[in-house]
Formats: structure tokens, sequence, C-alpha cells
């Protein structure tokens, strides 16, 4: 197939036409193609301008015609420049929603993911076994404080009186 008729059939690869659609990785690829080449229109389009302003300078009062010609040129040039910045806002706002719902659909993914792993963790868990964890635990530190306590305790030896 020809460049020309792949540009007018809208050129989709094999593998995004199986799967219904180009992927967001292609459709991203293809907007930051199309912003390079309306970006090097802007710069060709910003020097013919520059151009045709320094002829009709240069023909000024000299060759009124010519002069008036090179700023029809000019003109004409900076509606076009004006259309492409306009295209070019649009591709660019198209670029970074796409790149927000990829973004979007990965971090949705990886919290399902996330989803998945705490759920094989906490199946093998039961809320009843973990209270009597936490009950036994608390019942030891209890002894552990009550054995610091005596062990630190002072002992009077004979100070101390029992009435």
């Amino acid at each position: 197939m020809s460049k020309i008729s792949k540009f007018f059939k809208g050129g989709a690869s094999a593998a995004s036409k199986r799967r219904g659609g180009p992927s967001p990785q292609e459709a991203l690829a293809r907007l930051r193609e199309t912003e390079e080449l309306l970006s090097k229109k802007q710069e060709y389009l910003e020097t013919r301008i520059g151009r045709e302003l320094a002829a009709a300078r240069q023909h000024g009062t000299k060759n009124r015609r010519a002069a008036l010609q090179a700023l029809k040129r000019k003109k004409r040039y900076e509606k076009q420049l004006n259309q492409i910045d306009g295209t070019l806002s649009t591709i660019e706002f198209q670029r970074e929603a796409l790149e927000n719902s990829h973004t979007n659909t990965e971090v949705l993914k990886n919290m399902g993911y996330a989803a998945q792993a705490m759920k094989k963790v906490h199946e093998n868990m039961d809320l009843n076994k973990i209270d009597d964890l936490m009950q036994d635990i608390t019942e030891q530190q209890d002894v552990a404080q009550e054995i610091s306590d005596a062990i630190s305790n002072r002992t009077s030896f004979g100070d101390e009186f029992d009435e």
C-alpha cells in the first residue's frame, strides 16, 4: 500500500485493526508526529512571513505593487499560521487527555492487582483468631509488667513493719 493510500485510509497497523482500534501508545505516537509536522510548518511559515516583510520593505515606495503583493502573501501566511496554532492547541489538548486516560487506566489496573494481593494475604486470616491473639499479647504484656514491677521494687529488708 502506498503512503498516500495509507494516509487517506487511515494507515492503521494490522495489530490495531485486529483489536478494534489503536493502542494508546500508537495514538500518542501519531499525535506527537502530527505535532512535530505542524511545528515544522509553523517555523517555515514564520520564515516566509519574515521574507515577505523584508521584501515589502525593500520595495517600499520604489515598487509599490510588488510591496503590496508581498504584504498580501504575508497576510495569507499569517492566516495559515493562525490555523496551525489552533490545530496544534487542539492536538495538544487531545494528547494530554489521552495521556491522562492512559495513566488512569494503568493506575486502576495496579489498584486491582493490589486488591487481589491483599485478598490473597487476608484469606488465611480470621478476625476471631486475631482478637484472641491480641488478647493473649495484652495478657503477656501485663504479666511482663508485673514481673518488671516486682523486680524493680525496693526491698526494705526490715525497714517496714507489718502491723
